[in-house]
């Protein structure tokens, strides 16, 4: 944002203050100056001329030999235009000054044996415009040996301020003014708005109709009628150059003005151009086609807030005007529009179209829905004033309902604790005034305001309390000497991720980081997918409601380069709509961390110890295994097979009945649709059931001193029949002289029956205070055999 001092200085007194000190306070303040341009520096060394006499160059017939003066000395200087006279007021540059054009320094010089002095400039020289058909011929009553930045209105000091977001107030000379006068302790003012208006109504040339009160809650249009659409004065085209703005005609500037003075963008309609007279307010139908007034045409969407006449989009809300509604030469009668639209409707359309306009830059991040009336008001003036024309009586305002007003409370020992450092009562309440809060109550307490509608940014104490600071001065805080730092143990929040990431490092894998966000398609085909409001392209427009996809590409884009063996892992966040409703709070989705493992190729590749062997799900058993067993060496886990939309040969496992992981074979519907053509298998942890796990403290253990008693069993089962279940009836029938149960062979014959099979178990006895005998031993697998055949109705093999 460019602001003039000349410019700024019609708001807010600035004598006595240097520019070294303004651009250090107000950027402390938070508005960060980041350029300082002096422009009469662009035009050093010249001054206006006078051309005292004009003779033929002796030596060439398409030069001049001019002699100018500048009120004190007189120059020699040979001339190249056709439309030097004498008599003229011209633009002469010195010897030492540097053309703004070319960037040419001027020496003294002999051109065809006479000697220049300086050069007489044209508009182009001078980087006015292109015009180079001759001098630039000045107004003749200036004064000759003026400065011709003075002479040009260009004796002005433009700053160039990064505003950032939740500053949008600040994007106007008023706005910069208003925090200038709060840190310098000047008085502020809006400029006044004085206007003769006619007895007709504006409500009688014109309606307004909001349909989309969401996207629009207020929108003022006025009129003025009889206006001559001409060029600027000089006046207001200096005002606009001097933050480089191109001027248009009269009207156009103006709502340009007002927009660089109080940050409210404006529109000018040609009146007579709009079906019925009428504004609505409405979004466009899907696919409608508009051409802005950049001549381009542009495809609308359903949700895109438009303004129409009676029969015709005219504008895109907020964004730009349409060249069927522009201001022209002919154009008589003017429709000024005001208006407050919602920020996310205008950033959502200007995103969308690749749009960005000065207009949409300040209605994305906030406008004041309180100053619509006065700005109508103030470009309704100043058009009278440079176009001429009646302004008719009232505006027409359409709020339909009324945005109350916001206000919050601010405790003075807050600020103060906040602070530091101690700031008056009487302090905070003028800083707040200045910035133009209104005091709504003051207690001993603290003081409660009214927010202005130019602070969007502003909700709750501590923003109050921001903005006493850097008003008061954050060179105020008092240095601190000492800091205390307590010595309790700290929660490494990271650690539990960490020692994954270090335990499957170890088992080979390689970690991998995909995009959380992934197109509506895939989304879709994964889980209850969740729509980003204004995503960057139709690939990212969702978040992803799994890990799977992303393991998935990374596995196909390595395949796509022949890296065939792999093992990768990935910790990351899946998003998940609890319903099919639209997301109101974060109660209606879940967002859980997750860690995925894939392997697919070969684990073991012909070597003199060992044959081509590819990856299979025992073999992501194992490493599952092997990671559980790291993480949480003493929790016993179980496994099931289940079913899934996204495995073949699935199992999931659990920890006391709580499900903490699944997977399995890749679907190969899945590994078609991401252009993988072998095996792939993986797991998929949810981390926060994970981290719930409790784990007891590992402690010392004495080496047994008593022997441990070993009995092999086997049982023939029906084949549905698992592993898992039989180990559970086992551990309920046994005694606690019972420690360990082992599968070690599953075994499927013929010779079985049909549809049988034979599971044998290895049991592990021992007591920690005695040597066991053979009765005890015999006891407890006598129980255990009854259980099973009971339970499975399972014969005890080889008896």
């Amino acid at each position: 944002m460019k602001i003039s001092l000349n410019w700024l200085s019609d708001y807010v007194d600035i004598t006595g203050i240097s520019i070294d000190e303004l651009v250090d306070k107000v950027s402390t303040a938070g508005l960060e100056v980041e350029e300082v341009i002096d422009q009469s520096d662009v035009l050093a060394n010249m001054v206006v001329g006078f051309v005292k006499e004009t003779k033929r160059h002796p030596n060439a017939d398409k030069l001049t030999l001019c002699i100018v003066s500048d009120g004190t000395n007189e120059y020699s200087v040979v001339c190249g235009a056709p439309n030097v006279a004498v008599g003229q007021k011209v633009p002469f540059a010195k010897v030492g000054a540097i053309i703004p054009s070319n960037g040419l320094k001027l020496e003294k010089v002999k051109i065809r044996g006479e000697v220049s002095l300086g050069m007489i400039c044209s508009e182009k020289e001078l980087g006015i415009s292109e015009n180079h058909e001759g001098i630039m011929v000045l107004n003749p009553d200036l004064k000759e040996g003026t400065e011709l930045a003075e002479a040009f209105g260009m004796n002005d000091i433009v700053i160039d301020v990064a505003i950032t977001p939740n500053r949008a107030d600040a994007l106007s000379h008023i706005g910069f003014a208003r925090d200038v006068a709060a840190i310098f302790k000047r008085k502020f003012h809006y400029p006044k708005v004085e206007i003769i208006e006619s007895k007709k109504k504006s409500g009688e040339a014109a309606k307004v109709e909001i349909i989309d009160s969401k996207n629009c809650p207020r929108y003022i249009g006025k009129v003025v009628q009889g206006v001559t659409i001409k060029e600027s004065p000089e006046w207001l085209k200096r005002k606009l150059k001097s933050i480089g703005l191109r001027p248009i005609n009269n009207v156009v500037d103006v709502t340009n003005f007002v927009l660089y003075e109080v940050g409210q963008p404006l529109h000018a309609f040609d009146l007579d151009n709009l079906a019925e007279n009428k504004i609505v307010v409405k979004c466009s139908a899907e696919g409608e086609k508009f051409i802005s007034l950049d001549s381009k045409e542009r495809i609308l969407s359903s949700n895109d807030l438009m303004i129409c006449d009676g029969n015709k989009n005219v504008a895109i809300a907020g964004v730009m005007g349409g060249e069927n509604s522009e201001v022209t030469e002919q154009t008589k009668n003017i429709l000024i529009e005001s208006a407050f639209f919602n920020p996310s409707s205008i950033r959502k359309t200007a995103k969308r179209l690749g749009l960005s306009t000065d207009a949409s830059f300040r209605f994305e991040r906030g406008t004041d829905y309180n100053i619509v009336i006065w700005a109508a008001q103030r470009a309704a003036q100043l058009i009278q004033e440079v176009a001429g024309g009646v302004i008719l009586n009232g505006e027409i305002d359409a709020y339909p309902d009324t945005i109350p007003t916001r206000s919050t409370s601010a405790r003075f020992s807050r600020i103060n604790k906040v602070l530091g450092y101690d700031v008056a009562k009487d302090e905070v309440l003028n800083i707040l005034t200045d910035l133009g809060f209104e005091i709504q109550e003051v207690t001993s307490e603290g003081v409660t305001v009214n927010i202005p509608g130019f602070r969007h940014d502003v909700e709750r104490e501590i923003d109050i309390i921001e903005e006493v600071a850097r008003i008061y001065g954050y060179h105020k805080i008092p240095d601190v000497n000492h800091i205390s730092v307590t010595l309790e143990e700290k929660v490494d929040q990271a650690s539990f991720n960490d020692n994954i990431r270090n335990t499957l490092t170890s088992l080979g894998f390689y970690e991998i980081i995909t995009n959380s966000l992934v197109n509506s398609d895939i989304a879709e085909r994964f889980g209850h997918s969740i729509k980003v409001l204004n995503p960057q392209s139709s690939e990212m427009s969702h978040l992803r409601p799994s890990m799977l996809p992303g393991m998935l590409q990374s596995v196909s884009n390595n395949l796509k380069v022949s890296e065939r063996n792999l093992n990768f892992f990935e910790i990351g966040k899946t998003f998940e709509k609890k319903n099919d409703g639209e997301i109101i709070s974060f109660e209606d989705f879940i967002e859980t961390e997750h860690l995925i493992i894939g392997i697919t190729g070969y684990a073991i590749q012909s070597e003199w110890y060992g044959k081509d062997k590819l990856f299979d799900i025992f073999d992501l058993k194992g490493f599952v295994e092997s990671f559980l067993m790291s993480i949480f060496p003493k929790i016993q886990f179980t496994f099931q097979q289940k079913k899934s939309d996204f495995f073949d040969l699935t199992f999931s496992i659990g920890v006391k009945e709580n499900e903490i992981g699944i997977g399995g074979k890749v679907k190969s519907e899945l590994l078609v649709l991401f252009d993988v053509n072998q095996d792939l298998f993986t797991y998929i942890f949810n981390i926060d059931r994970l981290k719930e796990v409790e784990v007891s403290e590992q402690t010392f253990t004495d080496l047994l001193k008593f022997p441990k008693v070993y009995r092999d069993v086997a049982f023939i089962l029906d084949k549905t029949v698992e592993s898992d279940k039989v180990t559970e009836i086992i551990k309920g029938a046994s005694s606690n002289l019972l420690h360990q149960i082992k599968l070690f062979d599953i075994f499927q014959s013929d010779s079985l029956g049909e549809e049988k099979k034979s599971l044998a178990f290895q049991l592990e006895f021992y007591d920690s205070d005695k040597t066991l005998t053979e009765k005890e031993v015999e006891k407890d697998l006598r129980n255990i055999i009854k259980a099973v055949e009971k339970t499975f109705y399972a014969q005890l093999r080889g008896s």
